[in-house]
């Protein structure tokens, strides 16, 4: 067969905007053919959004800078091609699909784009349908985006580029906000448009293990601005390449590793399922027979309960149901579950922002249902989930400066605080720089340092590593891993099955409003009854034990983790 000409090619591409010393890509070489699936992986600032926009043309026409070297997108360079021009080829679906939507409702936001061209009201409506109907939105036309769950918002976004026909589907952190079930079925979704509808597909990701459920063909690694890696996934994960710079491998690699095997392509180790199981059984078997007893931490006394706790926000949406349970001081905690469940709500109801309609939550025994949202912000902290819903000063060490502020403290402690706090969190660099110019996970980072200032005795985070690259999400559960050994009692709503399972020992799982698991995290996710009811993910080591037809594959998890614990003691 003749060699397809690529819709997306790259010669000698280097690009460096106004604001910047240095270029952000450099010397990029790269061809993307129809109809091909790629995922981009690499460390938060490495160059993968400057790469994207580059390609759905916000590079040059709404980001500025200098550009060498070529960039052919289906022929076309982007002086031939207006940004508008661009759009009906390359549809960008982004990590924040609030941040996308236009329309008062599901079918207006689809329609958008055909109004703008002036579509007649019948072809209209019949091409909305078709698109929804396409990615399971058919019957939700008359919903308002914001009523919508976070998977199906990002399916409402996908329609919305897909009704123009487009060639090319750029995914942006897909998976950033979904809880692991409707992030499976995300893939799933992405895959069945990449198949059926023969769509080149570029998917930048940070959840890599997540990505490849499903096929994909080919796994870039960019760092400080180039490609150090054009792969498959089978080649990819035999090599250190990802952990060395900051990415996680998927867990199952990262455990095989562990237990001596050397990956060969052959050994197909990209996915799990089409991994060789038989030549991988017997390492796994000896490994787990050689590790220590696992040793169970003292608990310390109960800091916080909750007791048979209501709330609604209006009678006919029923929030929390009959919620009790203990976290003692000392704990890490994961709050798990479905979009929507009421995770959030909860750590809103604990803090005093909504008030409960029945129950109680005790702090050390008193009840703190009179407590003002002030008096319980000196012993509970709250990072919330959208960072730019707490944000309010213009400038960063103001922003993670206030609270201490507010209190009145020294300017000396203040600074010292808050320059510590931007160190861990990455930010040190960037301490004189506006907000406005820093991205999604940036800003969450601010608002994750403008909390472990305060220094409380509980911190609530709601997603706090959401949009993470590994060693940047490494950095942060290590700085509160060491919070939490000075007696910090951490809770954490999270999608992250990754953290639940290396940094909470105790794990609480919401479903519908109610309390249906309060167990150990392996316990939960080694549990398909429990995972299939709160839409949560089986972890891929717990796959791969039984598979290798271990004795005990729950203690084989537990082994891991008390592995990777110990790894990072040595560091």
């Amino acid at each position: 067969m003749p060699k397809q000409e690529p819709i997306i090619s790259f010669r000698n591409f280097t690009f460096q905007y106004f604001s910047q010393k240095e270029p952000t890509l450099y010397d990029i070489n790269l061809d993307i053919c129809p109809g091909e699936k790629v995922l981009i992986v690499g460390p938060s600032g490495c160059g993968k959004s400057t790469l994207a926009h580059c390609i759905n043309g916000l590079i040059p026409y709404a980001y500025r800078g200098t550009i060498t070297g070529s960039l052919l997108v289906d022929g076309k360079t982007p002086e031939q091609s207006s940004l508008f021009e661009r759009s009906k080829k390359i549809g960008t679906v982004l990590q924040d699909s609030d941040g996308q939507f236009v329309g008062l409702t599901v079918g207006e936001d689809i329609a958008f784009s055909l109004e703008n061209d002036r579509v007649a009201q019948a072809e209209m409506k019949e091409t909305v349908q078709r698109v929804a109907d396409m990615v399971d939105m058919g019957t939700l036309l008359r919903s308002s985006p914001f009523e919508l769950s976070g998977g199906q918002k990002q399916r409402t976004a996908l329609a919305g580029v897909m009704v123009d026909d487009v060639d090319v589907l750029l995914f942006d952190e897909p998976l950033a906000n979904l809880d692991p079930l409707t992030g499976k079925t995300a893939i799933d979704l992405i895959d069945r448009i990449h198949r059926d509808y023969q769509k080149t597909v570029i998917i930048i990701e940070h959840r890599m293990e997540d990505v490849l459920y499903r096929h994909v063909d080919r796994v870039l690694v960019i760092s400080d601005g180039r490609i150090v890696s054009d792969s498959s996934p089978d080649e990819l994960v035999c090599t250190d390449l990802l952990r060395s710079l900051g990415n996680r491998e998927p867990l199952y690699v990262t455990a095989l590793k562990y237990a001596g095997v050397t990956l060969t392509p052959d050994m197909h180790p990209g996915y799990l399922e089409t991994l060789d199981v038989e030549r991988i059984k017997a390492p796994l078997q000896k490994w787990q027979a050689e590790q220590p007893p696992h040793a169970e931490k003292p608990l310390g006394d109960v800091l916080l309960s909750v007791r048979n706790l209501y709330f609604q926000y209006t009678k006919q949406r029923k929030i929390l149901q009959d919620i009790s349970f203990d976290v003692r001081k000392g704990e890490m905690v994961s709050i798990v579950g479905t979009n929507g469940a009421g995770k959030s709500t909860l750590a809103k109801v604990i803090c005093g922002f909504c008030k409960e309609d029945s129950g109680d939550i005790l702090f050390e025994g008193r009840s703190i249902r009179d407590w003002t949202i002030k008096e319980r912000s000196f012993k509970i902290g709250y990072v919330m989930q959208n960072p730019n819903q707490m944000i309010s000063k213009p400038m960063i060490f103001d922003e993670v400066a206030l609270g201490l502020r507010i209190r009145k403290l020294p300017e000396t402690e203040v600074q010292e605080r808050v320059w510590n706090a931007l160190k861990v969190c990455g930010l040190y660099p960037m301490r004189n720089w506006p907000i406005a110019a820093l991205s999604f996970g940036q800003k969450k980072r601010v608002t994750i340092a403008s909390m472990l200032v305060m220094d409380p005795q509980i911190l609530i985070l709601d997603e706090p590593t959401a949009g993470q690259d590994y060693r940047h999400y490494t950095d942060i559960m290590e700085f509160l891993r060491g919070l939490n050994r000075q007696g910090i009692t951490i809770l954490m709503i999270t999608h992250d099955m990754h953290l639940m399972l290396e940094y909470t020992p105790h794990a609480i799982v919401i479903s519908g409003g109610k309390k249906i698991g309060d167990d150990t995290a392996v316990a939960i996710l080694t549990d398909e009854t429990m995972a299939e009811r709160a839409n949560l993910k089986l972890t891929s080591l717990y796959e791969l034990a039984q598979k290798a037809e271990l004795e005990d594959p729950q203690g084989f998890v537990r082994q891991f983790i008390d592995r990777e614990e110990g790894d990072r003691r040595e560091v």
